[in-house]
């Protein structure tokens, strides 16, 4: 499955290759990226390192660099992964380096790997449905989510630790039709 680069206003999509491995590992290792997404597993540096070398091989699932202006370096993820042709649906996750968040990076390449999933032309997937997983403790990244049109599903309460305390994990997602009517509001 290719995974196209995608251009926007602001930043641009291009998939994740060997030579992201260390803005990879930043983001593996920033303990701040790690609570808001609720990553747990550690990873070695060689395991990153060959995650980045290949992961632009694997089936069902795309993942882009964010990138912006005429810089190369890589100053988050966005994913489209859990991909599946049959329910015409996938999940979506992202990341943005320390020193990169607060300046619409995330806004953008939502909305880019958004167009994408749900487009129906060559390029895009065509999906029904696209959802994700947002912790209670990331009020920033909820709302954005909900300014762009994903709805919340339901919350799995005291589902992830984090340090000594639980919060919930929400779960929201966006339909094809509610896209269609949301992408219009999108600037």
């Amino acid at each position: 499955m290719h995974t196209p680069v995608i251009e926007g206003e602001m930043v641009s999509l291009r998939p994740i290759r060997a030579q992201d491995s260390e803005a990879a590992w930043q983001l593996c290792t920033d303990a701040e990226s790690r609570r808001m997404t609720g990553s747990t597993r550690e990873f070695s540096r060689d395991e990153v390192d060959d995650w980045c070398a290949t992961v632009a091989d694997l089936d069902g699932r795309h993942d882009w660099a964010i990138t912006v202006g005429d810089s190369d370096e890589m100053l988050g993820q966005v994913v489209l992964n859990h991909l599946d042709p049959h329910l015409r649906g996938g999940r979506l996750t992202m990341s943005i380096r320390s020193g990169h968040r607060g300046r619409g990076y995330a806004r953008e390449a939502t909305m880019l790997a958004g167009r994408f999933a749900f487009g129906a032309d060559p390029e895009g997937l065509g999906l029904h449905r696209l959802g994700l997983e947002v912790l209670s403790i990331n009020p920033r990244a909820f709302a954005l989510y909900e300014s762009l049109g994903f709805m919340t599903e339901g919350r799995l309460r005291d589902a992830h630790l984090d340090g000594e305390r639980y919060c919930d994990r929400i779960l929201m997602s966006m339909l094809d039709d509610e896209y269609v009517v949301a992408a219009q509001g999108w600037r």
